[in-house]
């Protein structure tokens, strides 16, 4: 059977041949399954799985009414700290390396008065790993990691921590997983200026941007769900930073549905102050990025969209001098087999002159293809198919 499966709307697929009632009621079952298959659920955290990733039992224990922070004081390099249920008024600081905080049941790390983070991990930190705790109302950030290399993030919630709830930058080599970021005004979950970094099974919502990409290179983000945020996620080429590339980025298997927040960031803050409500994915400026199999719907703005970082920056009134130290055109692009639809309903106003669509690609960059992806609404009508595929 020969058909013009390629990158045509979905109300344009046509099968050459003619099809008896059964295998067009199959199709049909099929290309409705695709569309709502769910994303697979997070697995439950298991304190024994997390011990037999370190050492088996823990160096040592802390229970409710004493110090997280005096524990990691007392630790020696590579030690097991075991956290008991409760609630802890406490800061967190972490430079030695190898350090595992492990939480056994409910425990949370709220803040004391006016802390602004409630773990930060320093480039003594690399090697350090944290499961199964909740992190809540910090003035700045959830957890950051600077120049942490080698770090676990599992099974951790950020509840309303200022601008980021997990915030590794300049911290390679990662994974953050099963993880919750909600209540955001900049991202739930970002990774900055790093590389080989995975993020799986992660959940966001009620964030500026639910999960975000910047600068970096070698990342994949797969099987994570984005929803209620103002954008579900952002990879993004930003200029200014020290790291002036990000390439080979690999989005699969996400859903990023019903993004349609207003964007609450800070007055005078950054980028974030200009990332559009109601959108799916965008893709910023980056070079060599795969999205694959991803459920992106009910976007009021925009499903997917390629655009060169000068869009953005033009957005928050950044002079053409800006952009010379990077290349702000996306490179590479492939957009294969995503079920993007209904996305686009209700496009924000000016100073944002675009039409609301299922896929979005304002022209820029070289190699950029689209390939079986199933939408009903493009721009421009005709996008480029991937040869060779």
């Amino acid at each position: 059977m020969r058909s013009t499966l390629t990158n045509q709307p979905a109300t344009g697929y046509g099968f050459t041949l003619k099809l008896g009632k059964w295998a067009l009621f199959m199709v049909t079952l099929l290309l409705f399954s695709c569309e709502e298959e769910p994303v697979p659920q997070p697995t439950a955290f298991l304190e024994a799985d997390a011990m037999a990733q370190v050492k088996g039992k823990p160096d040592i224990v802390v229970k409710p009414g004493t110090s997280i922070q005096a524990a990691v004081d007392q630790a020696s390099a590579g030690d097991v700290i075991k956290i008991l249920p409760g609630v802890y008024k406490d800061t967190v600081v972490v430079n030695k390396p190898n350090i595992t905080l492990i939480g056994s049941g409910a425990v949370v790390i709220e803040n004391p008065g006016k802390a602004h983070n409630g773990i930060r991990v320093g480039s003594a930190g690399d090697g350090f790993k944290l499961y199964n705790v909740t992190l809540r109302n910090f003035e700045e950030n959830g957890v950051i990691l600077i120049r942490a290399d080698g770090y676990v993030l599992s099974h951790v919630t950020a509840l309303n921590c200022g601008e980021y709830g997990l915030f590794p930058i300049a911290s390679n080599h990662g994974l953050i997983e099963h993880c919750i970021a909600r209540g955001h005004t900049d991202s739930g979950i970002y990774i900055g200026q790093s590389e080989d970094t995975e993020l799986r099974f992660n959940k966001t919502s009620e964030n500026v941007i639910g999960l975000e990409i910047e600068n970096c290179s070698r990342v994949v983000a797969r099987n994570n769900q984005s929803y209620n945020n103002s954008a579900g996620v952002l990879v993004v080429l930003l200029p200014g930073l020290r790291v002036t590339t990000s390439s080979d980025i690999l989005l699969q298997n996400n859903r990023v549905v019903d993004n349609n927040h207003v964007n609450f960031s800070e007055p005078g803050g950054g980028f974030e102050n200009f990332v559009p409500t109601g959108s799916g994915i965008l893709v910023v400026g980056t070079d060599n990025t795969t999205l694959e199999r991803n459920l992106v719907m009910n976007n009021n703005f925009l499903g997917i969209a390629v655009v060169s970082t000068r869009l953005l920056g033009g957005l928050a009134g950044l002079p053409p001098e800006a952009f010379l130290l990077i290349n702000p055109d996306p490179d590479g692009t492939r957009v294969l087999n995503n079920v993007v639809k209904k996305n686009g309903a209700s496009p924000p106003t000016l100073p944002i002159p675009f039409p609301g669509v299922d896929l979005f690609w304002d022209g820029s960059g070289t190699d950029n293809c689209w390939y079986k992806n199933k939408y009903d609404t493009s721009y421009p009508a005709v996008l480029p198919s991937c040869a060779g595929i």
